[in-house]
């Protein structure tokens, strides 16, 4: 059973809050966003519906962007909450900022009202500390652009209620998504933990001199660009022959970079005041219209990728 839309709540109206808002709203819910930045509250509506046209365009909107715009308000006021069945927290990653707006936003809801964070690496189960109904409060882990992309990630954590994020995996495909079920509470849940290893081993190359930025960029994108969306490591092992990768797993799992420190280039990129195309100033070098080019072709790789994805998609098991 496909669960039906109902009023939703967004908390934290960045770029996705704002994308959050926008996926909720074309699955058919009323949504209330919630934001103490007056700018990001008037930009609001403007902003969505950018998005919203584009998705129509791309065919992912069957209705007006208008008709779907007028159920979106925003207030800085979390009473505006109350009514909703749903709300998202997407704040910054802060534990003490995340746990108090959870505490808001349980005074606003009904005790039934599901609770997600969209926490990229917080444990959930630290987040349900101290909350009235800690069994309805869980992990909702989107990407960016998340009105554009099938993932998401549903996090337990130790006092979440099972019932609770099935019903939460049942509104995703509402929302168009393949969702993935994090059975057991771990800090940076599955696609994290996964692709921070590999940022690490990617600053440990540059940082060594083994390789420039661009070339390992390149040969990323190169090789895992190539098949990943197709397929998942464990099934590209099974595409390409299981035994080979335990041949090299004996050799390069002990070389491989097992640093716990923030690397140096990362802490003197962040310390330059560069946050990347939002300011034209990140690993590589941009004009503020270059910047903006390159955020025009990842929103239209993002739909195109998001169709050739469905045209290989496993069919999911009966």
């Amino acid at each position: 059973m496909i669960e039906q839309p109902f009023p939703a709540g967004v908390v934290g109206l960045g770029l996705m809050g704002t994308s959050i808002a926008t996926c909720l709203l074309a699955a058919g819910h009323r949504v209330v966003g919630i934001d103490k930045d007056a700018a990001r509250r008037r930009n609001l509506k403007r902003r969505v519906s950018a998005l919203l046209r584009d998705m129509r365009r791309e065919k992912l909107l069957s209705k007006e962007p208008a008709s779907v715009l007028k159920h979106l308000s925003a207030s800085d006021d979390f009473g505006a909450l109350r009514g909703c069945g749903l709300v998202i927290e997407s704040i910054f990653e802060d534990l003490g900022e995340k746990r108090e707006v959870l505490r808001k936003v349980e005074d606003a809801v009904a005790p039934d009202a599901l609770i997600g964070s969209n926490t990229s690496s917080l444990p959930v189960t630290e987040l349900q500390r101290g909350a009235r109904h800690p069994g309805r409060i869980l992990g909702i882990h989107w990407g960016e652009p998340a009105h554009i992309l099938r993932f998401l990630e549903v996090i337990c954590g130790d006092e979440t209620d099972p019932r609770n994020a099935e019903k939460v995996m049942r509104l995703a495909s509402l929302w168009k998504k393949e969702p993935t079920l994090v059975r057991r509470d771990i800090r940076g849940f599955v696609t994290n933990r996964i692709m921070y290893a590999m940022l690490r081993e990617a600053f440990y190359l540059v940082e060594n001199g083994y390789a420039t930025i661009e070339d390992v960029d390149r040969s990323v994108r190169n090789d895992m660009g190539y098949w990943i969306t197709m397929a998942g490591p464990f099934r590209y092992m099974d595409l390409t022959g299981i035994p080979a990768y335990a041949a090299v797993m004996r050799g390069l799992l002990p070389d491989l970079c097992r640093s716990q420190e923030t690397p140096k280039l990362m802490q003197e990129v962040v310390a330059s005041g560069a946050r990347g195309t939002s300011n034209a100033k990140g690993f590589y070098a941009y004009t503020p219209a270059e910047a903006k080019r390159w955020e025009k072709r990842f929103l239209d790789f993002s739909y195109e990728i998001r169709a050739l994805a469905l045209k290989y998609a496993e069919r999911p098991k009966r």
